[in-house]
């Protein structure tokens, strides 16, 4: 059975604030109530695939996570809508160019999905995540919380 909601979050643990979006996911996992385990799944990768759009099926809501150096702080929350762009051909897909991919393939809209993008600083190799950074990651989480109590 698939879960209702699905959660899917990339980035890279050895980048600095790359890794927002899997620590992000982590704690969501870990703090879930036990009522919710079986409406959510979650997902990491360190970049979106068009593979991914496979993820979609079933769902009724989906949350992409990412870190992101153009939003502002603390974090900034988008609806996404399917959309072909420059990153359909290259090996990474944006969040909209996946739900386009959904669109084409399953040949109907996808499921009501939404960006969560986290302000990030600094994604050097071999970094830690920033202080600013993981402040934002707190009030991320506890946004993301909240998006999930909608499911119960």
């Amino acid at each position: 059975m698939t879960a209702p909601l699905l959660v899917l979050a990339w980035g890279n643990l050895s980048r600095g604030d790359d890794a927002l979006g899997p620590l992000c996911l982590a704690a969501l996992r870990e703090q879930l109530p036990e009522n919710l385990k079986a409406q959510v799944e979650f997902l990491e990768d360190y970049q979106l695939q068009i593979e991914h759009a496979l993820d979609l099926i079933g769902r009724q809501r989906v949350l992409f996570i990412d870190a992101s150096l153009n939003c502002a702080a603390p974090f900034e929350v988008t609806g996404l809508q399917a959309a072909q762009d420059a990153s359909f051909t290259t090996h990474a897909l944006s969040p909209q160019a996946l739900l386009q991919v959904y669109q084409d393939m399953q040949g109907e809209p996808p499921p009501p999905c939404t960006l969560l993008a986290i302000r990030g600083e600094a994604f050097e190799l071999g970094e830690p995540p920033s202080k600013a950074a993981l402040a934002n990651l707190e009030h991320a989480r506890a946004w993301t919380s909240q998006w999930l109590l909608k499911a119960s």
